[in-house]
């Protein structure tokens, strides 16, 4: 009788072995868990360590402009915010003209030799963006379609006179932006005296590869 009832109970796995197969399954999530943790860690490190260089870099490239362009900043005939050379569009042209005026072509004479220093020993072109307030071109100025048109001729009438001086052609080029990005409210004549005015800024080069025929 003994026989048959022994016979019938099913052999269970002894409980130190459901224990160990329970502490390896997690451990190896725990383990799972710490890589993950750690690659997440290295990779927020990476990307932190690429900023602050990033940064350094450009406080670097905007304190070797400053010191470039002391003397008109001194003078007061220009501005530098962000990178960015500002020049007043009263004291480059007279309103709704892109001639260019003879204290404009001073000012941008006395920017030619710091800012050529400073594209030879940087990787960059100039970008000369032309801006301009929100007023609508004056009835029967048949010159200009509208801001855009105005803005885009004037920067091109900088870019003209900066190659023409010596800057080399292939390092500079135009950006028209009309009533767009102003800087000041428009809503006054001093507001919008601000806005109506001329950047040059200093951009990293395009990669020589990039638009190369044949390659999509």
């Amino acid at each position: 009788m003994s026989e048959d009832i022994d016979g019938g109970v099913e052999a269970t796995a002894p409980a130190w072995a459901v224990f160990g197969d329970l502490m390896s399954v997690l451990l190896g999530a725990f383990v799972l868990i710490l890589v993950s943790v750690v690659a997440v860690q290295l990779q927020l490190s990476t990307r932190l360590e690429e900023e602050v260089k990033q940064r350094q870099e450009e406080t670097q490239r905007r304190e070797t402009l400053e010191q470039a362009l002391a003397g008109p900043l001194a003078a007061g005939r220009v501005t530098l915010i962000n990178g960015r050379i500002g020049i007043s569009g009263s004291v480059l042209f007279a309103l709704n003209s892109d001639q260019l005026q003879p204290e404009g072509r001073e000012i941008l004479k006395s920017l030619i030799e710091p800012l050529s220093a400073y594209l030879k020993t940087h990787n960059e072109i100039l970008m000369v963006s032309g801006f301009t307030d929100d007023q609508q071109v004056r009835e029967g100025n048949r010159r200009f379609a509208d801001n855009w048109d105005l803005s885009a001729q004037r920067a091109l009438t900088v870019t003209r006179a900066l190659i023409d001086e010596g800057v080399p052609s292939s390092t500079v080029f135009a950006a028209a932006f009309g009533a767009e990005q102003p800087v000041a409210s428009n809503a006054d004549e001093e507001g919008r005296a601000k806005n109506r005015r001329v950047e040059i800024t200093p951009i990293p080069k395009p990669s020589n590869d990039a638009g190369k025929p044949g390659e999509q």
